[in-house]
């Protein structure tokens, strides 16, 4: 059963032969207008079922009669309504309108007000446009200086511009139009379309218009609200499969929200549903025009070894994946967040030996860098880089892919497509890397890639206007919140309410009215599926939309059952791993490796023994184990410094400590930008540690040495590890000092429980002391500095090495090393991912075996 509003299209074409046959007019000799071009096969259909013999009129659309009457060939000025064309036109209008300071920024805007603005000036004759232009300039004027100047002139040079195109529809104002038609019939979409009634009125009685009845009872209409975004993708594409396996086809899927359908899109497609998409998605979101971008941003001066990274991965002739992958572990282990920093460490002669290997890989990439640092016109830039894609290998399967072909055409990367840049004014403006990128992304983002049409489709997905007058036998509704379906949709562009009215642009009263018309349409679908999430992404509760809303007022309940079909999974735990350590032998342990191995013998087998570890993150922000690793250098440097030159005077310590900040932020390379929100707290971190100091000075403690090496030997093992800073105290007895910038309750904690806290105790027994005491030093922003000294360490410090030593025996005697972890332990644990707690039969409970 297809679409109510079907029963229309006979009665219509009766209609049309009647008048026909009244005017005289030769069906060959007529056109019917229609509101949007994927209603034309469907009018030649209606006709041919109505109509079977004889000659049949023309169905068109006024942009397509256009088209096939005199294919549009725009001027250098005119707009061409391809961003490709008309972004560097608009740098050089601005030029020209003395903005070229604000060029780049303004640029979008001005193609964007001019192409609305243009579709009022084509529903006017191409000689009455000036005359329109200066009555509207005082409308679109707005102020000449303040914050508003640059959009009331943006406004000002859209005008201008729109005005003095030619348009593509401009031949249908000519005698090439009128003398190839004796009547010209009208149907409207659900919003009158100016340019269609200029003509009809320019026409006169030649032109006639044809409403095609919209009233019609309800389907059936059904109301799912679905708990977030992927449970309603997973909803909505559950109705289609349920639709078209109850032979309801074709489905409608209404794109309302751009990421859903996608997602929706994707579900389908999984299932090998035959999915015919008018909507599209942008250019921009295609695996090639990341592809491109990705190699794009590799090639800017200040890449990040990230950006360089995904371009490797992406390009075939860019290195074998073995080097690839030497490569990113090198620049991970390094630290290494801009490429021109291993550009500059990765020479042959470089006492690293990886980085030495690496070398001629990173030569290969520097070189092709190197090429892409001068500005060139845009045509230059083109050729330029459609040599690059051969280069790399991109060019031939982007040819070989649908989205790779449009990207090519839209971006004249096609060969010999630069030469039509030639009579582009702006064009020959010379671009930097960074100016051609940012035309590229431009570009890619306003165009659309439509995937190509199977034979026969099973879906198809549509904007919710599009339905008017289609053969769908259902209708699955999804996105239907109070955001992404408000009640009147918000009207495109700056323009103001009293704008648009002089204008003559829709207002937002006339634009809900059309949108409530094409929901009302759409309900009449024979079935009608209607679906909205609850909750956002964000966890922010959504209502459903207004016009939704009518629909539960009116009595209309949402299904209580889930839509889709139910699967039973057998239940498959698995039980806690119990590996055994003892063919991966220990030689050496460190404070943190054995404060794994207490926390859970599982996750030292698996990131001590086995050495799995997590990749770092290159362009991660700087956190607060950043600032605390930067502390650490700066009280070196700075003690270092003091004892090099005593003093007591607090203006020069603060002088000391202060240079020697500076001299650890420039050697770190750290970016004033990352670093500024720890920037504002080092004074107060400065000045409280400046005061605890001149405290500590008073005792007789003095600074001995910092990130001191210790290594001791226990039994067939040895423990190790870096010392933050040994002092000396009044006595003559060592302290040990490890820096904290923590919360200083955490830190008073540490020390309470001197059984679980083992980390000063370990760093203890690094040195040869027979007696010594140890503390950690808690530097803070807001309460200052403060040290807290563990009681008995040397006491704690023998115990523990007993128990270093009975653990680690255990695991060369091959007890099972379970996973044991609770708590905090597992809530950022690297290895949970191995051990599957999750997936576990039972919780794993100690065992006398098992214990460490």
């Amino acid at each position: 059963m297809l679409h109510r509003a079907m029963a229309a299209w006979p009665g219509l074409m009766g209609r049309l032969a009647q008048r026909l046959e009244a005017r005289g007019a030769h069906p060959a000799r007529t056109l019917v207008l229609l509101p949007f071009a994927q209603l034309m096969p469907v009018a030649v259909r209606q006709w041919a079922a109505c109509h079977p013999d004889g000659f049949a009129p023309r169905f068109e659309t006024t942009r397509n009669w256009a088209r096939q009457l005199a294919p549009f060939s725009p001027g250098p000025d005119d707009l061409s309504f391809d961003p490709a064309r008309d972004l560097p036109l608009a740098q050089n209008l601005l030029e020209r309108a003395g903005l070229g300071a604000q060029r780049d920024v303004l640029a979008s805007a001005l193609v964007e007000s001019a192409t609305q603005l243009a579709a009022l000036a084509a529903a006017r004759a191409p000689d009455e446009r000036l005359a329109w232009a200066a009555e509207m300039t005082p409308v679109v004027g707005g102020a000449e200086s303040g914050p508003l100047a640059f959009e009331a002139a943006v406004a000002r040079l859209a005008l201008v511009w729109a005005a003095t195109s030619a348009q593509p529809t401009d031949v249908l104002y000519g005698p090439l139009a009128l003398d190839a038609v004796d009547a010209v019939f009208v149907l409207d979409g659900f919003q009158p379309d100016p340019l269609t009634s200029a003509l009809a009125a320019r026409w006169g009685e030649r032109a006639e218009t044809l409403a095609l009845p919209l009233d019609a009872p309800r389907g059936e209409v059904r109301l799912f609200p679905a708990v977030d975004t992927e449970d309603e993708a997973e909803r909505a594409a559950a109705r289609v499969l349920a639709h078209i396996k109850a032979g309801r086809v074709p489905v409608a899927l209404a794109a309302t929200d751009r990421a859903l359908t996608r997602r929706v899109r994707a579900l389908l497609g999984a299932r090998g549903v035959a999915i015919r998409d008018e909507n599209g998605w942008k250019l921009s979101t295609t695996r090639v025009a990341a592809e491109l971008m990705a190699l794009l941003r590799a090639l800017a001066w200040n890449a990040s070894s990230d950006d360089v990274l995904d371009a490797l991965k992406n390009t075939p002739t860019w290195g074998d994946e073995p080097t690839r992958l030497a490569l990113e572990a090198w620049l991970r282990r390094q630290g290494l967040r801009d490429w021109r920093d291993a550009e500059r460490l990765c020479t042959p002669d470089s006492p690293d030996a990886r980085a030495s290997a690496l070398a001629p890989r990173v030569a290969d990439i520097a070189a092709v860098r190197s090429r892409f640092g001068t500005p060139r016109p845009l045509a230059a830039w083109l050729g330029d880089l459609r040599a690059l894609l051969h280069n790399t290998g991109l060019a031939g399967p982007m040819a070989l892919d649908a989205a790779g072909v449009r990207l090519l055409g839209v971006l004249r990367l096609e060969e010999g497509a630069q030469a039509e840049f030639a009579d582009v004014r702006g064009a020959a403006r010379r671009l930097s890397l960074s100016e051609f990128t940012s035309w590229v992304d431009a570009v890619l983002e306003a165009a659309s890639h439509v995937p190509p049409h199977p034979a026969r489709e099973q879906v198809t997905i549509l904007p919710l206007s599009q339905m008017l007058a289609r053969p769908f036998a259902a209708l699955v509704l999804p996105g239907c919140d109070d955001v992404r379906l408000p009640a009147a949709p918000e009207p495109p562009g700056p323009w103001t309410a009293t704008q648009r009215a002089a204008l003559g642009l829709p207002s937002r009263a006339e634009l809900g009215t059309a949108h409530r018309a094409a929901w009302a349409y759409a309900l009449q679908a024979p079935a009608c599926d209607i679906l909205w999430r609850q909750g956002d992404d964000s966890g922010e509760p959504l209502l459903p939309s207004r016009l939704v809303q009518a629909l539960l007022l009116e009595g209309l309940a949402p299904e209580a059952d889930d839509p889709r079909p139910p699967r039973e999974l057998t239940a498959a735990p698995v039980p806690p791993p119990t590996p055994s350590g003892a063919a991966l032998p220990v030689k050496r342990i460190s404070a943190s490796a054995y404060g794994d191995l207490r926390a859970c013998p599982y996750r030292f087998f698996a990131l001590r023994q086995l050495g799995l570890q997590e990749a770092d993150e290159l362009d991660a922000e700087v956190d607060k184990r950043d600032f605390g690793l930067w502390l650490h250098a700066v009280l070196r440097r700075f003690h270092e410094a003091l004892r090099a030159t005593p003093t007591a005077d607090p203006s020069e310590r603060q002088a000391l400590i202060d240079q020697a900040a500076m001299d650890t932020t420039r050697e770190h390379g750290l970016d004033d930008g990352d670093f500024l929100p720890f920037a504002a707290v080092w004074p107060a971190v400065r000045d409280g540690y400046l005061a605890w100091l001149t405290d500590y000075d008073a005792t007789g403690g003095h600074f001995e040495r910092a990130e001191a090496e210790g290594v001791t030997p226990l039994g067939a093992w040895q423990l190790h590890g870096r010392l933050d800073r040994v002092d000396r105290g009044a006595d003559g007895q060592t302290l040990v000092i490890d820096y904290k910038t923590e919360g200083r309750q955490r830190t008073a904690d540490r020390i309470k429980d001197a059984a679980e806290d083992t980390q000063l105790a370990f760093y203890a027994a690094l040195l040869p002391d027979d007696s010594l005491r140890a503390a950690y030093l808690n530097v803070g922003d807001r309460d200052g500095t403060k040290l807290y000294e563990q009681a008995d360490v040397t006491a704690l410090r023998d115990r523990l090495l007993a128990g270093i030593q009975s653990d680690l025996q255990r695991i060369a005697d091959g007890h099972a090393m379970p996973a044991l972890g609770e708590g905090s332990a597992c809530e950022w644990c690297a290895a949970r991912g191995l051990c599957r707690k999750d997936s576990w039969a039972v919780p794993a409970t100690p065992t006398e075996e098992g214990a460490t």
